[in-house]
């Protein structure tokens, strides 16, 4: 089946970015979110980055306003998939709520429609025990930010068809990433390796082992990683980093994954990283500047 009408639900961080790069790789995207106000930010979000894209003499100005063309929003679920060959599933990390949303995927699609979710650590195997078509179901986990990143994990569940699979392969491939196949295991693989080196990072910062800076800088300079651990938690966002832990901490009933307890206190606290103004760092629209939280700073 050769896909055109792609349907990506969520209009956050990840739903604005993947529809972003389904549009701009010419297909045709229904936007969906309960939230108007979140769709008309995401369109800003959308527009913003295709700017950034002209700057650097990738894209021209007509080149964007064909990508724009080519999103149409919606807060109704059932408008927004009506035409959908694929839908892509970028909603909150919850599985409650990403089970809800698959059993009305299934009800509301056509019977063809694949149903990919973006999640980065729920298994796909239980979403997809919610509706009649396990074997159309998969993962298809993108990294933020999406239109600059190259890697997709596609995650296959205990029922994927080889024929979605490899659909799924394909699509990625001509959004110009590189899809790496992996099974149904908690965390997958990227979180699994990524998120125990992030929980360990800010367990060496809740011993005083280490300060927020020195911790990111060792793992920069020493290890060649382009952001420290605790900056990328914070990119990431804090609640994201906790629920993927807890996922994994059940899934593999193991001690080495329970979150550190500064993790759940600050998460508890609201202080969730760059998208709350502030984690490990303070984020400032003025300055651009990294400056440590002062719950962090040295006395």
């Amino acid at each position: 089946m050769e896909i055109n009408y792609v349907t990506v639900i969520g209009s956050g961080t990840m739903g604005n970015g993947i529809a972003h790069v389904f549009a701009q790789h010419g297909f045709k995207v229904s936007l969906v979110d309960i939230s108007s106000q979140a769709l008309d930010k995401a369109l800003k979000t959308i527009s913003s980055n295709l700017e950034r894209q002209i700057a650097k003499g990738t894209l021209t100005a007509e080149d964007k306003n064909a990508v724009l063309h080519r999103i149409k929003t919606y807060t109704s679920l059932k408008e927004g998939v009506s035409n959908a060959q694929f839908v892509v599933e970028a909603a909150t990390e919850n599985l409650e709520l990403k089970l809800k949303l698959f059993t009305e995927l299934d009800q509301l699609t056509r019977e063809d429609c694949i149903l990919a979710s973006n999640t980065s650590s729920i298994s796909i195997t239980k979403i997809a025990s919610v509706t009649r078509r396990s074997d159309k179901v998969i993962g298809m986990h993108f990294m933020n930010p999406v239109p600059v990143m190259k890697l997709v994990e596609v995650i296959r569940g205990y029922n994927t068809h080889n024929e979605t699979t490899k659909t799924v392969l394909n699509l990625s491939q001509q959004l110009g990433k590189i899809p790496v196949e992996v099974n149904d295991y908690p965390g997958f693989i990227a979180n699994r390796i990524l998120m125990p080196m992030i929980n360990e990072a800010i367990i060496s910062l809740h011993q005083g082992v280490a300060g927020v800076e020195e911790i990111d800088q060792v793992m920069k300079l020493g290890m060649a990683h382009p952001m420290g651990p605790l900056q990328l938690a914070d990119f990431i966002g804090l609640d994201v980093c906790l629920s993927i832990m807890r996922v994994m901490q059940q899934g593999f009933g193991n001690s080495k994954y329970a979150p550190c307890p500064l993790l759940v206190n600050m998460v508890t606290s609201g202080n969730l990283g760059k998208k709350s103004g502030a984690g490990f760092y303070v984020y400032s629209e003025v300055s651009k500047e990294l400056k440590v939280a002062n719950y962090f700073k040295k006395q």
